[in-house]
């Protein structure tokens, strides 16, 4: 198979494949929406982008869910999967493909990943005995295991003794090639702490691992023995490979890697980072495919310091959340104020707070307090000043000249807080700078030329500011650009790729006195909290 060297600089990333045995959960919503703006920023530097979602559809898990509720497997899983696309929707979720792995083009892509494995004598028939966890669809050491034989991830539930015969997969085989693997690419487990997670793991020595179960009717045959189903892992992961595929594409592996392969960042959560950093790689090797660049291994999320679960009654519903603070309010929140990476917390004073403080004041009530001198001292329209008479030393300029720079690499390094804040920062020196200049003071002196200066400074700034946050705030940023005369709505990424690249708007000093601005109106309303 030849596949094509991306000269053309193609962004392809993909969140987890969510298991469908619930709706989705705040976690599930916490990795999209950082998928989606980093997504949204490479649409910015006008790369071609491919954002792959998805389910995960197949499992013991999901039959006995489906079977307890009376439901036929799919049935239950189309319910479940339009639980899924319903959220992203609610969530602004720019993504490209949505893939199911319950797709029967989805099958055909497993079945000659299986043969190209099985060919190089990687899989083979063995015995399986040990704990094994439904929930996680995986088999614990019982090194891993709490008091009671319970899943750590799951600590309600009792693992599974089981004692059946299986495929295997030689994992133990590409041990060598994985920590040569982590040697040269320092970067491709990413943070550091998920990183010496692995290298640990796998200093203790690599186990095959099974890739079939017995006694499972919901999933694919095993090629070579219908006997057995494949386990999910070993479908699951070939998910972001089907979706790859051009809609009216033969579903061959050479087809399907043909433009996006190799994915450059597969975006988890730590709890499925072993798949993903340890067996993923190793089957690829396995089957002779190049590997991704990144894999990148985010935090849990809890609620007032607490872990969430049903059990304590503290769970959170992002679609709840949404219908209360609106889509860009959450996207904001989550990704600002949790180091991306770590474990974050939500809590609902802190949320009401930051967003008042942030959105509310810093950034709205900036945008509303100048639009409304534009109107008063200069008619309406932006001040005839250009980008060249404010003086370098300018403290907005120097700043704004400097941090889309900085804002680009810590999108890149998906440090999404850093991002955030450096944005926010020139906010807050542009409330002061109106503050302390005056420009009210300066227009009764008679000083035109002076007050001009300062609100097309400050208008200016804003305008950076909403473009930089456009992929963490779209539609806030979009209202924003609007007001500022320009027909650029950035949840089209198509138009905004064209009409507002990177290398022009991600700098100081693009409005000009030809726009005609609009009638100032909050970009975001400052929430008051329930008594």
């Amino acid at each position: 198979m030849n596949l094509v060297d991306k000269t053309e600089k193609t962004f392809a990333l993909t969140t987890p494949l969510y298991y469908v045995n619930d709706l989705p959960h705040i976690g599930s919503a916490y990795t999209t929406i950082a998928a989606d703006v980093l997504a949204r920023f490479q649409r910015l530097l006008g790369r071609p982008v491919l954002l792959v979602t998805g389910t995960d559809e197949h499992g013991q898990k999901i039959q006995r869910t489906a079977e307890s509720k009376g439901l036929p497997p799919k049935t239950f899983c189309d319910e479940m999967s339009a639980g899924f696309v319903s959220l992203w929707q609610l969530l602004n979720i720019k993504y490209d493909r949505f893939i199911r792995t319950s797709d029967p083009r989805h099958e055909r892509i497993v079945k000659e990943f299986f043969q190209r494995v099985w060919e190089k004598g990687d899989i083979y028939q063995g015995q399986q005995k040990g704990w094994y966890c439904v929930s996680c669809e995986e088999f614990k050491e019982e090194r891993e295991l709490l008091e009671g034989h319970r899943c750590p991830l799951h600590p309600n539930k009792e693992a599974e003794w089981r004692d059946e015969q299986n495929y295997f997969f030689r994992l133990s085989k590409y041990q060598t090639q994985l920590e040569a693997l982590y040697q040269s690419q320092p970067d491709f487990i990413q943070p550091e702490s998920r990183r010496n997670e692995v290298l640990n793991f796998v200093k203790q020595g690599l186990q095959d691992f099974s890739i079939s179960r017995v006694n499972v009717d919901w999933g694919f045959p095993v090629p070579t023995d219908p006997n057995h189903t494949l386990y999910v892992w070993f479908d699951a992961l070939l998910g972001y490979v089907t979706a790859l595929l051009a809609e009216d594409a033969e579903p061959t592996l050479e087809n399907a890697l043909v433009k996006w392969w190799p994915i450059n960042l597969h975006l988890i959560g730590k709890d499925i980072l072993r798949f993903h950093a340890v067996y993923w790689p190793a089957m690829l090797m396995s089957a002779g495919l190049p590997l991704p660049e990144r894999v990148f291994g985010h935090g849990f999320l809890t609620k007032d310091g607490q872990k969430m679960g049903k059990s304590l009654g503290n769970t959170l519903d992002p679609v709840a959340l949404i219908a209360n603070y609106g889509a860009d309010a959450v996207r904001y929140y989550f990704l600002k104020e949790i180091e991306f990476g770590k474990d974050g917390d939500f809590n609902e004073v802190r949320f009401i707070n930051v967003l008042n403080a942030d959105l509310a004041n810093d950034l709205g009530n900036l945008l509303n307090r100048t639009l409304n001198m534009v109107k008063k001292y200069c008619a309406g329209n932006v001040p005839s000043i250009t980008n060249e008479d404010i003086p370098i030393d300018s403290p907005l300029k120097s700043t704004g000249l400097r941090l889309g720079e900085q804002v680009k690499n810590a999108y890149e390094a998906l440090a999404f807080n850093q991002a955030c804040e450096a944005i926010l920062n020139l906010v807050r020196a542009s409330n002061k700078f109106i503050d302390e200049q005056a420009p009210w003071s300066l227009y009764k002196q008679g000083q035109q030329q002076a007050t001009e200066q300062v609100l097309y400074t400050v208008l200016e700034s804003v305008r950076l500011a909403a473009y930089l946050l456009s992929p963490v705030i779209p539609n806030i940023s979009s209202d924003i650009y609007q007001q500022m005369g320009f027909d650029i709505d950035f949840n089209n990424q198509a138009q905004t790729a064209i009409a507002a690249p990177f290398d022009i708007h991600g700098t100081w000093g693009v409005l000009t006195n030809k726009q005609k601005l609009a009638e100032p109106r909050p970009v975001f309303k400052r929430i008051e909290p329930s008594k």
